[in-house]
């Protein structure tokens, strides 16, 4: 009876399912390998010596809290050969704005050790383009790392859809202040004396980087602005927002002298002068002018339109026409029409060839228009023939891997002047350089000193800042003079704001 039960039981049995092999745990994810950077040795002849240099290239990981690589930040650096303790020498982080821009202007225009050459006053000089020794190059004087921002350059997210978190004014700051902060640690420079310079959107970065890493225990010695936009109240033409007009007027003024087209009695001034002028008019019967709308008096309006008028070149039919606010589409077309021609956005002394209608603003920037296709170039070629780097992906110089931008401003207007101003408060030794061009529209001039002006700093701390203006545009240094001029005063303010052990 037994065995038969068990005969039985054999079917039942053999259709019970075996217990499965329990799966092996998967291991914690580990994070990519690094990419390796590519190391080259160099050498450059400068005012009758050789500096001897390494240059270091590469994508740096940023990941978030959980050791996930979210990000890679393309950059470039520069170090100088035989120094006897190097991570005490000077150290200065670069970056250029847009946003959405690479390093590569102030990298190939202004401060490394290679720059493209354009004409003598900025214009752009005929194709091939070349690429030349940079004689006002900072290397002799501070180390030098170029960061392209996610989104810029060589630099992307892992993901398309991560480049919303990095395209933001706050996602910016934490992963270009997460680079300097690996950067310090992978090279041991968290004792070198540290600097900043940033250009357009850059010296809002670099302002915001100043309060933001404060607290983080990396203060700067010195902050480089170049072509400074820190409130973007001073510069967005907006209904209800009328400071950008007063502000921008005294560039209006400088690009109407520039091409003869103001009266002949202001022709014959001193351009400085003649701007001291027009920059207390522009705070006090203009700003007044706006600010009474249509309470003016007949009398009131007809002096305004005419001191305007005045100012800019412009026919006072036109100044009244457009109610005293000339937003900056409108004068560059409008100052050279009888010629057909139109003034460029970042610099106003260059021009080019009207749109073929009626169009009441500029077609395109003349002064981008000089500029994109040498710089471009020579890039491509630099970044793979003299520093090794190989990468087929598409270097973006300006735009093209950021998209739209968000300014954190809460429906306001976007202003870092208060992190530069909490930054001081807490390193009262930080030194700020600020320079500008009289050409710049896209970050006027007085519009930065407005800024400045409005910080709340205390006067002892206003003698940390240094102003330097140039008779150029935005970048102003690729005119050669103003370029001479930018590497003296930049060499003064290294001194001033780090200097070196006797």
């Amino acid at each position: 009876m037994r065995l038969l039960l068990l005969l039985l039981s054999l079917p039942l049995l053999a259709q019970t399912p075996a217990p499965k092999p329990e799966s092996p745990k998967p291991s914690p994810a580990r994070p990519a390998p690094d990419e390796t950077p590519v190391v080259r040795k160099h050498e450059l002849s400068l005012g009758g010596r050789t500096l001897l240099y390494t240059t270091t290239t590469g994508r740096m990981p940023i990941r978030d809290a959980k050791g996930e690589t979210e990000a890679h930040i393309f950059y470039i650096a520069y170090t100088l050969d035989g120094v006897a303790d190097p991570g005490k020498r000077r150290l200065m982080f670069s970056f250029n704005g847009g946003p959405g821009s690479a390093s590569v202007w102030l990298h190939l225009g202004a401060i490394g050790p290679k720059r493209v050459p354009m004409r003598d006053d900025g214009a752009m000089p005929a194709p091939p383009f070349q690429l030349a020794a940079n004689d006002a190059t900072l290397l002799d004087e501070a180390d030098l790392v170029f960061i392209d921002p996610v989104g810029t350059g060589y630099s992307r997210p892992v993901k398309p859809e991560l480049q919303q978190k990095f395209s933001s004014r706050q996602g910016d700051l934490e992963s270009v202040g997460e680079f300097i902060r690996l950067y310090l640690t992978r090279n041991r420079r968290w004792l070198s004396p540290l600097l900043l310079i940033g250009e357009s959107y850059g010296t809002t970065r670099a302002a915001g980087l100043a309060g933001y890493l404060i607290d983080r225990g990396i203060a700067f010695n010195g902050i480089a602005l170049v072509s400074t936009i820190l409130n973007f109240q001073t510069s967005r033409f907006a209904r209800g927002n009328d400071l950008p007009f007063p502000l921008l007027l005294p560039t209006y003024t400088a690009t109407a002298w520039h091409h003869k087209r103001l009266p002949a009695d202001l022709q014959k001034m001193d351009l400085r002068k003649l701007l001291s002028e027009v920059e207390a008019w522009a705070l006090t019967g203009y700003s007044e002018a706006l600010s009474l709308g249509d309470r003016m008096t007949p009398a009131q309006r007809k002096a305004a339109v005419d001191r305007l008028a005045r100012y800019t070149g412009l026919d006072p039919k036109y100044v009244d026409q457009a109610d005293l606010r000339i937003a900056l589409p409108y004068f560059n077309r409008e100052l050279l029409r009888d010629r057909n021609q139109m003034v460029g956005r970042l610099d106003s002394r260059l021009t080019g060839p009207g749109p073929r209608d009626l169009s009441a603003t500029y077609e395109f920037d003349p002064s981008m228009a000089a500029i994109r296709p040498p710089y471009t170039a020579a890039f491509y070629q630099y970044v793979r023939a003299e520093l090794g780097y190989e990468s087929d992906l598409d270097y973006y110089i300006l735009g093209g891997g950021v998209g739209r931008w968000n300014m954190n401003a809460e429906n306001e207007y976007a202003d870092v002047s208060e992190s530069l101003r909490r930054a001081f408060a807490r390193n009262p030794f930080l030194k700020v350089y600020l320079g500008a061009g009289y050409y710049d529209m896209a970050t006027p001039y007085f519009a930065a000193t407005y800024t400045l002006d409005h910080m709340g700093l205390p006067a002892s701390l206003r003698s940390n800042i240094r102003v330097h203006e140039y008779p150029a545009g935005h970048m102003y240094y690729i005119q050669a003079e103003s370029l001479k001029a930018m590497k003296r005063d930049l060499s003064a303010f290294l001194d001033w704001a780090a200097p070196l052990a006797p």
